[in-house]
């Protein structure tokens, strides 16, 4: 695609391309800047779609004007346009050039709690005390960000920087996407069925996404998490019209996430101003003074972390609901470190654990002595410890060293329990030997004992294959429609003879959470759109497949889900499980039983 950028005429290739959202697609131009173009309504991602390119038309009529008009001298951490792309002739504008922003993670990934294990809590206090300065700086420039939400925020350290800049409401242009889970109900339907748009926002919104933001960063679990069950049936809402009437995670009917860290954690003060912001409709300016009154310490009694004077779980006593009966629960590891990696090898058990500075194997092997790390990734085979990091693989103890291509800062490297798999420069390798190529620097993929799958999404190209475990040869011709949104996520699972992906996609302002079943040849057995047992954002997939069943942990206990006549059917539910489970949680099967992997707990459970 030929672009010009200051009357110079540029070729943007799909191997720059660097990111994907529901609007645009952006390249890296070189190592200081990115390029940003908004989707025409020609691009594929609208094929079929009406509104949707309708809406391009729009959108590319609208910038036309803005971006000419665009604020100068916003606030340091706002990637703001610098150079506009245009077509051949000059006339119309496509996009925009940015500073790139390297090394950087999208904040919805500090919202999740097997990322967050690698990051202290004071230091997500100090991000957001960054990010309250930039929001109060672009209030007092007359700009209000709009569509504010943990996708348009990237994180270096503890630095917060604004993305998306181009849809930020000022002078006579409007702010109207909206994103449903940062959206201000104040500014939306109270009568409809989920948050819509409907009035115009203002520096108060801005601040109440922030908020949102804040509370899923420091509890995991965002203002309307849970699930609401009322006694009364009358009482009954859908779940995405919960902020719509104001039933938060706080209200008694609401039965709080288990991975969520209790409420009692936070300070009073903090806990009472979300109270009012999401029950009461307080607006205002987010108090800083609750930030920076904030201190994280961790109990030398129970390990328990918490911002108060005294620890909130030694105060009071937490029962653990005994085993049933139904269920014998056997604890194999309990760690004040952290959890890293497990997996079952030939029946056998094995994990990688950090406790006080060191990485440890099952039997007691220190792989490395360090700090814990956010930009590591570790795969576990047999006796060997896999450690990926920017491009880097190094196995311990054979010290083999492997250069492999990243996708979205993640090491494109996995095994199985015969082979190591990796992407470099464009090619998928086993063992060092070719199986095939792919698109470099835009590839994601998946192996299991059979078969792996993968896919990229770069710039107007789609495309999805799979591959033989042990044999060279790609089969590109997998057809996965996944639509034009931003992948948030993506994961999978396998058993001997099926795939399961998981991809998680924000399209118009909603997370959708999609599922496919794969057979090797590359045919899709089944597809659906999934709730209660969908992938979670980071870490290993923590679903179990046998065949054509798959096993989830989710906050009610383990559920079985079936592959029926091309439809994922949950068949039946293990509630006797509960007090041992909760959403996340990793299973592994063992001749033994069924392994549950926690971030410091391992227990086995014998239905």
């Amino acid at each position: 695609m030929d672009v010009y950028i200051n009357q110079k005429r540029v070729r943007l290739r799909p191997q720059q391309a660097i990111g994907k959202g529901g609007e645009a697609d952006v390249y890296r131009l070189n190592r200081t800047t990115a390029v940003k173009l908004f989707k025409p309504p020609s691009h594929p991602d609208f094929e079929g779609m009406a509104e949707a390119q309708q809406g391009a038309r729009e959108r590319l009529a609208l910038h036309q004007q803005k971006l000419r008009q665009f604020p100068q001298s916003l606030p340091e951490r706002v990637i703001s346009p610098q150079a506009l792309v245009m077509n051949q002739t000059g006339q119309r504008i496509l996009g925009y050039t940015m500073p790139l922003l390297t090394n950087a993670e999208v904040l919805l990934r500090y919202c999740d709690l097997r990322f967050r294990q690698m990051i202290e809590t004071q230091a997500v206090v100090d991000l957001f005390l960054d990010l309250h300065e930039t929001v109060a700086k672009l209030h007092f420039a007359d700009v209000v960000i709009g569509d504010f939400n943990d996708l348009n925020i990237l994180v270096q350290g503890t630095q917060a920087f604004v993305i998306d800049a181009d849809s930020f409401q000022f002078g006579s242009f409007p702010c109207s996407v909206f994103t449903a889970r940062f959206v201000d109900p104040l500014l939306c339907d109270s009568q409809a069925t989920q948050p819509i748009l409907c009035r115009p926002y203002s520096w108060e919104s801005d601040w109440y996404a922030f908020t949102v933001m804040l509370m899923q960063a420091l509890l995991f679990v965002d203002p309307h998490g849970g699930v609401y069950k009322p006694s009364d049936p009358a009482q009954r809402l859908p779940q995405a019209a919960r902020p719509l009437h104001r039933v938060t995670v706080f209200h008694p009917q609401v039965r709080y996430p288990k991975p969520a860290l209790p409420c009692d954690r936070l300070p009073e003060p903090l806990l009472n101003h979300f109270r009012r912001v999401f029950e009461q409709d307080w607006r205002g300016e987010f108090p800083r003074s609750l930030l920076e009154n904030l201190r994280w310490q961790t109990c030398p009694s129970c390990g328990a972390e918490h911002a108060r004077s005294a620890c909130p779980s030694c105060v009071k006593s937490v029962g653990i609901a005994p085993p049933t009966g139904a269920v014998q629960v056997t604890t194999v590891l309990q760690t004040k470190g952290v959890i890293l990696a497990a997996s079952v090898t030939a029946g056998q058990l094995q994990w990688l654990v950090w406790e006080e500075g060191q990485f440890k194997r099952e039997d007691g092997t220190v792989v490395l002595t360090g700090d814990l790390s956010s930009e590591f990734d570790w795969h576990l085979q047999g006796q060997t410890t896999w450690i990926a990091q920017q491009g880097k693989v190094v196995g311990v103890p054979t010290t083999e060293r492997i250069a492999v291509d990243s996708y979205q800062g993640r090491s494109q490297f996995t095994v199985n329990d015969r082979h190591c798999y990796w992407l470099n420069q464009g090619q998928l390798l086993r063992d060092h030997a070719v199986v095939g190529e792919v698109l470099a620097g835009q590839t994601q993929f998946w192996v299991g004992p059979r078969f792996g799958l993968g896919f990229y999404r770069a710039g107007q190209l789609n495309g999805a294959f799979v591959f033989d475990a042990d044999r060279s040869g790609i089969n590109d011709r997998l057809s996965l429609s996944m639509g034009a949104g931003t992948m948030v996520a993506a994961h999978c699972t396998f058993s001997q003879s099926l795939g399961w992906l998981f991809v998680t996609i924000q399209d118009q302002g909603m997370l959708q959470q999609r599922c496919w079943v794969i057979a090797p040849t590359g045919q899709v057995l089944a597809q659906a759109e999934v709730g209660e047992w969908a992938a979670t954002a980071s870490g290993p997939c923590s679903h179990w497949a046998v065949e054509e069943t798959l096993f989830v942990a989710t906050d009610e206990g383990i559920i079985r889900v079936q592959v029926e006549q091309g439809q994922l059917i949950v068949q039946r539910r293990f509630p006797e499980t509960d007090p041992f489970v909760q959403t996340g949680s990793q299973l592994l099967a063992a001749p033994q039983g069924l392994y549950t992997v926690g971030s410091q707990t391992i227990q086995l459970l014998q239905l």
